[in-house]
């Protein structure tokens, strides 16, 4: 474990095709598709930055903003945003691009909590992370309240039952 790397050691690219079976019956590709390419950009994200076997802790915020239909071609990218002493919050964003247009479009964003593990499969620490854009520099600044809600979160789901 280093003191502070980049933001950009960790930045993961992946682009997919929309298939027919991965859309609904409107066309379109089901959230749980989309969800399933966000785990894994993270996971492949946070295990560039902290060189460690990583788990999903928490999927934090997943914001649907506009759909991708068969054909369209789906751009992944993802980077650690701020770093706890074995976690890392990871920005996944999801674009979607119209093969006839070329029209790129926001179509999903999320932020996921990652844990290192050691091969013992214990929470083992992690590197900090340094910012780079303003992007992640806004989202780092923020990594505080994200924190203390997901603690609170955890809290009141241990106390409720349904």
């Amino acid at each position: 474990m280093e003191g502070k790397l980049p933001a950009g050691i960790s930045r993961t690219t992946i682009t997919k095709l929309v298939l027919p079976p991965d859309t609904n019956h409107l066309g379109t590709i089901f959230g749980g598709v989309i969800l399933s390419y966000i785990d894994e950009i993270a996971a492949i994200t946070a295990m560039k930055h902290s060189q460690e076997v990583v788990v999903t802790a928490s999927i934090d915020t997943v914001n649907f903003l506009s759909s991708a239909k068969v054909g369209d071609i789906l751009y992944l990218e993802g980077v650690v945003i701020s770093t706890g002493r074995t976690s890392m919050e990871v920005y996944v964003k999801v674009e979607t691009q119209s093969l006839k247009s070329r029209k790129k479009t926001v179509t999903t964003t999320a932020i996921l909590t990652m844990v290192a593990v050691d091969e013992k499969g214990k929470p083992t620490p992690v590197s900090g992370v340094e910012p780079e854009t303003e992007e992640e520099k806004k989202l780092f600044q923020n990594a505080q309240a994200r924190k203390e809600r997901r603690l609170r979160i955890n809290e009141l789901s241990k106390e409720c039952r349904v």
